[in-house]
């Protein structure tokens, strides 16, 4: 882990695949580090083939591609959080856990499992590695409700649920889960669960009528992972990545014939 230098920005990692739509994975990653005033650097586990209508195409790196772009980067620059994306595979998923475990930086883990289309990103094969090898390393991890259904099986159709979802997520390690309820009919609020087990914070955010939504996830995980490189707290990195993308998505537009990204840099615009 690298020590700050008052005379640089924080530096962040992002390990995910490639969005070659530029709304989602290493992309929005990219974007979302720019737009909060920390140094995005990358680790590219796969390549997609991606636009607003769907994925294409999938092709993952090999593992010693992967295990080669991270010790680079850290071995020389260092860096004050990490947040992991697409994994795609169990051998993927355990490469960068191994990485991840002596790394001493805090990890936000977003267990990418299917695109904002339905396409899957993560092998069936992999789920297991993902609870057992990488969860139990993640300062936090932020599951949708699809993901946390493919994790526990624990299914979320009203609020209420969000507190038992989270528990299961819990019981695979991570010090904080964080519950992303956006896809709930909640009304006029998107409602995500942060919790350790102990303390919890709910958020709400005005839902916005807005279906160019590309790219939430790996935003708001890229978004706290920023906040805890700066030396946020949890609980603080997360609030400020919620009204980050609750911005992002409010900005969001269209692009292609499709579902349009959220628009990263909506804060620099008039």
């Amino acid at each position: 882990m690298s020590t700050g230098d008052p005379g640089r920005p924080p530096l962040v990692l992002t390990v995910a695949g490639s969005d070659s739509g530029g709304g989602a994975g290493i992309q929005a990653d990219l974007k979302t580090m720019l737009a909060l005033g920390v140094h995005g650097m990358s680790v590219l586990t796969a390549v997609t083939a991606q636009n607003s209508r769907g994925v294409q195409g999938v092709w993952e790196l090999p593992a010693e591609a992967v295990r080669a772009q991270y010790r680079s980067v850290v071995d020389d620059i260092g860096v004050q959080a990490v947040k992991t994306g697409m994994l795609a595979t169990a051998p993927l998923v355990e490469t960068v856990a191994e990485l991840l475990a002596d790394t001493g930086a805090p990890v936000v883990v977003d267990p990418v499992g299917v695109s904002k289309h339905g396409d899957p990103l993560l092998a069936a094969s992999a789920l297991d590695s993902v609870r057992t090898k990488l969860l139990p390393l993640a300062t936090v991890a932020t599951p949708n409700l699809d993901e946390v259904t493919q994790l526990t099986g624990v299914r979320v159709a009203h609020e209420a649920d969000m507190r038992t979802a989270a528990g299961a997520v819990l019981a695979y390690g991570p010090a904080w889960v964080l519950i992303k309820g956006g896809h709930l009919p909640t009304g006029g609020e998107a409602v995500d669960l942060l919790t350790d087990g102990e303390e919890e914070h709910w958020l709400r955010a005005p839902r916005h009528d807005n279906r160019h939504t590309h790219g939430t996830g790996c935003t708001l995980a890229s978004a706290v992972a920023s906040g805890l490189a700066k030396g946020r707290t949890v609980p603080e990195a997360v609030r400020e990545a919620k009204g980050y993308v609750t911005g992002a998505i409010a900005a969001g537009f269209a692009l292609g014939a499709g579902i349009g990204p959220v628009d990263h840099g909506w804060r620099f615009r008039d």
